[in-house]
């Protein structure tokens, strides 16, 4: 139950390798990608590649969350990642982007995200969010969802179905000629009604051949946030919620952010493209 004792770091299993013939993004076996230097605006051919790879890394997180149980490990979920991903061709974009070990996240409880999988094994009343990014094409697809383990206790299992909630609010606010910050007003309003934080430090991001292309959506009504929305613009929207403070440590490992207070956190996502009259979601399974 939320109770539960803190997360400690596990032990990493060796590095899964990728078929050759798979193309690999630009960043793999550099220290950082390339700066995006491209429009935010993608072009009819660049989104239609998206909602391919979109679509494989929404299939691969639904069969990895397939497993998530009592005394399965993160690393297993890993896995049955990346098998996926590298079986229709694509190649997990987080596996080497800027160093990251593995094909996926798994944040578990406290983990606000970016944990890294390994032999934690995941316990009844946890909670666990798996956060998927295929590369195929030359574009990237991004998503992610929290999942429970078992028996979860009421607070924790509210928490996950309001953030599910507030990602759907957010995508629902996608307009053209809007700001970007009404996404975050729209996140940030509907948590406070259950005295919920709001992470600030980890966002959104515009995506397309490039895995963060610079744009940023905050998920507070952020007063910088004034960049317009217009169609043929692809980004994600993540809100990351939290049952107390919105601030955070992280690990030694560099990558695991977790709630400085070890409440519980929650996060959805889904990569979008802005149409003339809303989002269409690219990330559907």
């Amino acid at each position: 139950m939320s109770g539960q004792s803190t997360l400690v770091p596990g032990e990493l299993s060796p590095t899964r390798t990728v078929p050759g013939n798979i193309r690999r993004p630009e960043y793999v076996g550099r220290p950082a990608p390339t700066p995006y230097t491209g429009p935010e605006r993608q072009s009819p051919e660049t989104i239609e590649a998206m909602r391919t790879a979109g679509r494989i890394a929404a299939r691969a997180m639904a069969a990895a969350a397939e497993a998530i149980a009592p005394g399965v490990t993160t690393d297993e979920l890993d896995r049955i990642a990346h098998a996926y991903m590298v079986d229709h061709g694509a190649y997990p974009s987080t596996l080497g982007y800027r160093g990251f070990p593995k094909s996926l996240c798994t944040s578990v409880n406290e983990v606000i995200c970016h944990g890294i999988p390994d032999s934690t094994v995941l316990r009844d009343g946890d909670i666990i969010n798996l956060d998927v990014t295929a590369y195929i094409g030359g574009v990237h697809g991004d998503t992610n969802a929290t999942y429970l383990v078992g028996d979860v206790d009421e607070e924790s299992r509210l928490l996950v179905e309001r953030t599910r909630e507030s990602l759907n609010r957010a995508i629902k606010a996608v307009r053209p000629g809007r700001q970007i910050n009404v996404i975050g007003r729209v996140i940030e309003s509907y948590a406070k009604r259950f005295g919920y934080g709001v992470v600030r430090d980890f966002t959104g991001h515009g995506i397309n051949t490039s895995f963060h292309s610079g744009l940023i959506i905050p998920h507070y009504d952020s007063p910088d946030a004034t960049t317009v929305i217009e169609p043929g613009m692809t980004f994600t929207i993540e809100p990351m919620l939290t049952l107390g403070t919105h601030t955070y440590d992280m690990w030694d490992d560099g990558w695991t952010v977790v709630t400085k207070d070890r409440r519980r956190t929650a996060q959805f996502e889904h990569t979008l493209v802005v149409t003339d009259s809303g989002a269409e979601i690219l990330t559907l399974p």
